[in-house]
Order: structure tokens, then C-alpha cells, then sequence
């Protein structure tokens, strides 16, 4: 098996090259011919992948987070080629969801070592511009777009208690937004819904932000997007909820509405939406599932 392994060096404070480096001495034990891609940036990293992919490999691993393990989603998506990941970002939801473990280096290796792989969807964003964006885990606008916005400008703590500071710092300005969304459901019926909301959250996956299980019922490869309304109410009402939300447990609360969709629309002005933890573009965007969208190697 020939392995490119796209390596996000700033990932685990640019420690990530050491950890990686066990996972490819286990391949290459195993026979697997890997060769490191690394950019100083995005984009290179993405050229640097197309270059990899052009020359011919049999599956792409990533080592990093989510965003990292987005660029190449956005390559591999309906190529068939098999990508697996080494979990070491800020957030590894994705990984989480495939049954791959934060910083299990070996375990990672053994998944594409055994061939273990599956097929999961992919969300599809379209902005206003036409233009268009891949995303695996969750993509979230209004409350969350702004905690997203500050946990990504601060340089500590690190880890996923980044976004919970985040959280917190955010809460003290809380103020819902008014949201026209257009509503494709699992069973073909369109729905409109106008109404003031604190946070909207469509996810392909059940977390974001480092385990935040915002969507709980969420599955990567059912053919639709989960999605998480949270309704205006009083900063004391929704402190109650937040703890709600770190366990799951918010789908019943009288502030949530949840619904299942093949594809939404939202807008609410001066918005924007985050995706895999990183900004995908100013509302309105139009979110489509894309059913068995990748090949994945997966957890035991």
C-alpha cells in the first residue's frame, strides 16, 4: 500500500512530527510505503496533496484536526480512496465519530494497516457566491459561530478547553438573531421557519469543538444532517441549558427544536457559519447532505 500522509506541523504545539513519526515506522514495519506532506499553509498543504494524489496513492492519512482532515475531505470526496486520521488537533470530532481515539497514534496506523474502512456522508455548503465547501463534522452560526470566532484568535489554554473559555467569555454578550431557515426534510416536505434563535447547528456528525455533543443523535452515514435550533430566551434560562448541552441531554429542553433534514437553508443578518471549526462564509448558505460522500478507515 502506498500512504500519503498529510501532516499539519503546528498541530500539538509543532510536537505532532515526533508522535507521527511512531505511526510511520509501524506502517512502513507493516510494508506500507508512506511519504509526509507538509505545507506551511492550507493552501500548499492542499497543493502539496493534489500533487500526492495526481502521482497515484492508495489511501491519504492525516495527522492533525479537524480543519486538517477538511482539506482533504474536500480532495477525496467521491474518489474512492480511503483516508484515515491521527487525531492530535484542538478538535478531533471527526476522528471521534469513525471510532478513532484522541492522540492513539497506533491505533490509527492499524486501522489502515487492517484495511478497516467504511463509507460515511459529507455535508455540502453553498454560499450566496455559488461557491462550495465539504464539511464532516458540524457547521454552526449565530451563539457558536462567535464562540468559534474567539477560541480560534486565542493562543491559551489549549486543547478543547479553549472553546470552553470561549463559551464562557461569549455568554456575557448573548443576544438571539432573527433566522429565516428553509427546512428539506427527511421525508421530502419543505418547511420555513422565522424566528429569533441564539444558535442554529447542522450536523453531518454529533460533535464539534472538542466533544460538544450538539447534535447527539447525529450519524455520519445515514443520508441526512441533524439539526439543533436553540430559541431566544433569558441569559438565566439558557446558563441552565449549557450544562445540558455538554452531555447530550438538551433534545427535550422547551428552547431546543430538533429536526432531521436532507438540506437546509439559513440566513439572519450580519451572520456567519463555521464548519469543522473553522469559518465557511457569511449567511445565507445552503447545507446539503452528500450520501457515502468518502471512504474512511475506522476504529476497532
Amino acid at each position: 500500500m502506498n500512504v500519503a500522509l498529510l501532516l499539519n506541523p503546528a498541530a500539538r504545539a509543532g510536537t505532532a512530527a515526533r508522535t507521527v513519526g511512531r505511526a510511520v515506522e509501524r506502517l512502513r514495519a507493516h510494508g506500507v510505503t508512506v511519504s509526509v506532506v507538509s505545507g506551511g499553509s492550507a493552501a500548499e498543504s492542499t497543493t502539496l496533496l493534489r500533487v500526492a494524489l495526481d502521482a497515484g496513492v492508495d489511501a491519504v492519512l492525516v495527522a492533525g484536526g479537524d480543519g486538517t482532515v477538511a482539506l482533504a475531505q474536500q480532495e477525496l470526496c467521491g474518489s474512492g480512496i480511503p483516508l484515515g486520521i491521527i487525531p492530535l488537533g484542538t478538535g478531533n470530532d471527526f476522528a471521534t465519530a469513525v471510532g478513532l481515539r484522541e492522540g492513539d497514534v497506533d491505533a490509527a496506523a492499524d486501522a489502515v494497516i487492517a484495511g478497516r474502512s467504511r463509507t460515511v456522508d459529507l455535508g455540502r455548503i453553498t454560499r450566496a457566491d455559488g461557491s462550495t465547501t465539504l464539511f464532516g463534522t458540524v457547521l454552526a452560526t449565530g451563539f457558536d459561530a462567535r464562540v468559534s470566532d474567539r477560541a480560534n484568535r486565542m493562543r491559551r489554554p489549549r486543547g478543547p478547553s479553549r472553546y470552553t473559555v470561549a463559551l464562557l467569555i461569549e455568554f456575557l454578550t448573548l443576544h438571539a438573531v432573527p433566522f429565516a431557515l428553509e427546512l428539506e426534510l427527511a421525508d421530502g416536505t419543505s418547511r420555513r421557519v422565522e424566528r429569533d434563535l441564539v444558535l442554529a447547528a447542522v450536523g453531518n456528525g454529533p460533535s464539534y469543538g472538542g466533544g460538544i455533543p450538539i447534535c447527539p443523535d447525529a450519524d455520519i452515514a445515514d443520508g441526512l444532517l441533524d439539526v439543533t435550533l436553540v430559541h431566544a430566551a433569558g441569559r438565566l434560562r439558557l446558563l441552565r441549558l449549557l450544562p445540558a448541552v455538554y452531555q447530550g441531554a438538551h433534545t427535550g429542553h422547551p428552547q431546543v427544536s430538533m429536526h432531521r433534514v436532507r438540506g437546509i437553508r439559513l440566513d439572519a443578518p450580519d451572520a456567519t457559519a463555521y464548519a469543522d471549526g473553522d469559518p465557511a462564509g457569511a449567511l445565507p448558505v445552503r447545507v446539503d447532505v452528500v450520501p457515502g460522500a468518502l471512504r474512511v478507515f475506522t476504529g476497532a
